[in-house]
């Protein structure tokens, strides 16, 4: 039986998960509400004064999105106010996934709704006022596109609508250049989708003899492997795969024809930072989905309206209506796939987990249980049993696993066992940390 300890706020403290730019986020999401405010009250004014529905029409649609965008505001201030409250027990981090989550159910709906008004005016169609209809939709584009420039921070920001599993590990890109006799070289880590291997590059390749050339691998705990290369090309790549975690020294040998060797040793550091959806702000990628849905709805009309006016060709219009529903189903279904992955503590990076096994496993003890889950946008949960035969207490298994930046908070239980096998003793949890932005 293990006798589990408290949360954190009994030692001291904080849970707070808040992504690193979450006050900048703010800010910005307030500054688009402030210009999708002006332009709905423009549009709903000017069309009331001049007599157009048109205007009126397009005011109301731009009130779901300035809808939107509030709630993504309000999101972002309740999460900062009370991201010290002691009621919430892993902090407000995930506030923002649950606004994600809300918003993409708005989408849906303004989806189905522009569906079914695709349908009507298909089997009815109306009189197209051209000459209003075009100038708004143009002018709702600038908006819309001024909207999601400074929701992105105005260029810094890479927003991707679709699914982004790929992984930012700062070790499958990291290179190391050895400062060898007869010229650099770099010994680098390979594993952009394959499997892990070295590669070694010469600024002469054909001083980088295959059969002679190895790397050795010594672990922090004394393990050591050692690597066979084979040319590939202009690079020589190791034979075997690299185990994880990629924390080591490597001990390149080159063999000469003078019969000596050259011996080098270069570290490799681990700092997995978690997948790109360990990182993502579901509440600012909600808010720019808005608007880029927006966006996108006034091309679909403005050519369709265009092609309409042109040739007479009124179905344009409600076909343009139908793609653009679907573009907004399909962005919405994302946002509510991914955003209730995290409400319902779905294992944000199977990677990672697989690592943590594999670091707390490499020396005999076992893994019994693991459970990892995302608090907040770049900050990772974790609790671990581990079945040992050895006097180990928490702090060395939290030692081994403060590489992995990503884990905010660690909660970690140890069952000892004796050579026979029988448990002994259970150990406390303990938390690991609470990084603050």
């Amino acid at each position: 039986m293990s006798d589990h300890a408290a949360g954190g706020q009994m030692h001291g403290h904080r849970h707070v998960f808040l992504a690193a730019d979450h006050e900048r986020s703010e800010r910005r999401t307030r500054a688009v509400i402030i210009l999708c405010g002006v332009m709905m009250a423009g549009e709903i004014v000017g069309g009331l004064l001049f007599g157009s529905i048109a205007l009126v029409a397009d005011g109301l649609h731009m009130s779901t999105h300035a809808g939107a965008l509030l709630l993504a505001a309000l999101a972002y201030r309740y999460a900062r106010g009370h991201a010290d409250d002691p009621r919430f027990c892993f902090g407000t981090g995930k506030l923002g996934d649950l606004a994600a989550f809300t918003s993409a159910i708005m989408l849906a709906m303004i989806a189905l709704l522009i569906g079914y008004e695709s349908i009507a005016r298909l089997l009815q169609p109306v009189a197209i006022h051209f000459a209003e209809a075009i100038p708004i939709a143009c002018l709702g584009l600038a908006v819309n596109i001024t909207s999601a420039w400074l929701l992105s921070g105005g260029g810094g920001h890479q927003h991707h609508h679709g699914d982004d599993d790929a992984h930012a590990h700062d070790e499958s890109a990291e290179e190391q250049v050895i400062a060898a006799d007869g010229g650099e070289l770099a010994l680098a880590i390979h594993e952009h989708h394959v499997p892990p291997r070295f590669r070694l590059r010469a600024q002469d390749p054909a001083r980088l003899p295959a059969e002679s050339t190895t790397v050795e691998t010594v672990r922090p705990e004394g393990g050591h492997q050692l690597f066979a290369m084979a040319h590939r090309g202009d690079y020589l790549e190791s034979l075997d795969e690299i185990p994880e975690p990629h924390a080591f020294t490597a001990i390149v040998r080159v063999g000469n024809d003078k019969g000596g060797d050259a011996e080098y040793a270069v570290a490799f550091a681990e700092q997995h930072r978690g997948s790109a959806g360990a990182h993502r702000d579901n509440n600012l990628r909600a808010a720019i989905i808005h608007v880029a849905a927006d966006a996108a709805v006034s091309v679909l009309v403005i050519v369709g309206l265009a092609l309409a006016r042109a040739f007479g060709w009124l179905w344009m219009d409600p076909l343009a209506g139908f793609a653009g529903a679907g573009v907004i189903a399909s962005w919405s279904y994302g946002l509510i796939r991914d955003a209730g992955a995290i409400l319902l503590d779905v294992n944000p990076d199977p990677k990672l987990a697989e690592n943590l096994r594999t670091t707390i496993e490499r020396d005999g003890d076992r893994l019994a249980d693991l459970h990892l889950w995302r608090v907040g946008p770049g900050h990772l949960a974790a609790i671990i049993c581990v079945v040992t035969d050895k006097q180990r207490h928490a702090g060395y298994y939290r030692e081994r696993l403060a590489r992995y930046r990503i884990l905010s908070h660690l909660t970690v239980e140890i069952v000892h066992h004796d050579a026979t096998r029988q448990p002994l003793m259970a150990s406390g949890a303990l938390p690991m940390k609470s990084s603050p932005p």
